[in-house]
């Protein structure tokens, strides 16, 4: 069975994530993703429709886009050039999925910060600095950095919290040649998308991402530069000072902050209203950044 919030397909299960159900296909993979959509570490209960496809098409555009700088994992988003058992399932796959090559992955989230925000700001706040990087005094909350940083994670599974680290323990980590490939290409992706996207009127705060291992070869993995993994904001509205406006599930936390919930089981429903503005602002991420219009 395929819907838009789970998938049971008749494949040996690589993992199943929050949003995303990837089977293993030997060399290769198959990424669904869901319409799910988390927060504060919680899958909700309720969809937001052609989130799945959203972020499954802004990744492939982007992984083309990138291509001149790093190799990446994509085969193809393509159904029709799926193998040919997976075809039964075309109608249900179409748009929201991606054939990928399998690669050792790199336990370790490559994160590139070029503004203060979330647990950057915070961290600021009480060091003046974020996973080891010493920043200027007096900055501001969004303030722009003076240039981009590398702030690495721990890529912890299993539903606990990833680790901000500095740089030198992730070297110690993976070791010194891995973590300078990581940061060099996670720098220069960044830097080209937050071109790509000021020229779209966009601000590219920060982003992670994720790298895997093939035949010697650091390869570019997962989702990249989407609303789930990135923090966009609107140029023309943009006030350094506080906090900005984001192209991501803004609605979802907003609204789970006004009812006071927990943070713990049982996860409240969504009302239609929050479900709608959130899928409208996944629609316009996609659409800004790629100047095409989303069909679902």
């Amino acid at each position: 069975m395929v819907t838009s919030t789970l998938t049971t397909l008749p494949l040996p299960v690589f993992i199943r994530g929050k949003v995303r159900d990837v089977y293993d296909l030997g060399d290769r993979l198959l990424m669904v993703a869901s319409d799910r959509i988390s927060a504060f570490d919680y899958v909700l209960g309720t969809p937001v429709p052609d989130k799945g496809k959203i972020l499954t098409q802004l990744s492939a555009w982007w992984f083309g886009q990138l291509a001149d700088i790093t190799p990446n994992h994509l085969i193809s988003a393509d159904v029709s050039r799926f193998p040919s058992e997976l075809q039964i399932y075309r109608e249900a796959l179409e748009g929201r999925t991606m054939l990928v090559r399998k690669t050792d992955k790199v336990m370790i989230e490559c994160v590139v910060r070029g503004y203060l925000a979330g647990s950057g700001w915070k961290e600021y706040q009480k060091t003046q600095s974020v996973c080891g990087v010493k920043l200027p005094a007096g900055l501001k909350e969004s303030d722009r950095l003076p240039e981009p940083i590398f702030t690495p994670a721990t890529k912890e599974e299993g539903g606990k919290h990833d680790e901000n680290i500095s740089f030198e323990r992730m070297v110690q980590i993976v070791g010194r040649p891995l973590a300078e490939t990581l940061r060099d290409k996670s720098l220069a992706i960044y830097n080209k998308a937050a071109r790509v996207a000021e020229e779209r009127g966009l601000i590219l705060c920060d982003t992670k991402f994720e790298f895997g291992q093939l035949n010697n070869q650091v390869i570019l993995i997962d989702e990249v530069l989407t609303p789930d993994s990135s923090r966009f904001w609107e140029k023309a509205r943009y006030q350094p000072g506080k906090s900005q406006d984001s192209f991501d599930k803004q609605y979802v936390r907003d609204y789970l902050e006004s009812i006071h919930w927990s943070k713990q089981p049982p996860v409240p429903e969504l009302p239609a209203e929050v479900v709608k503005n959130t899928r409208a602002k996944y629609a316009e991420a996609f659409e800004r950044v790629t100047g095409m219009a989303f069909r679902s």
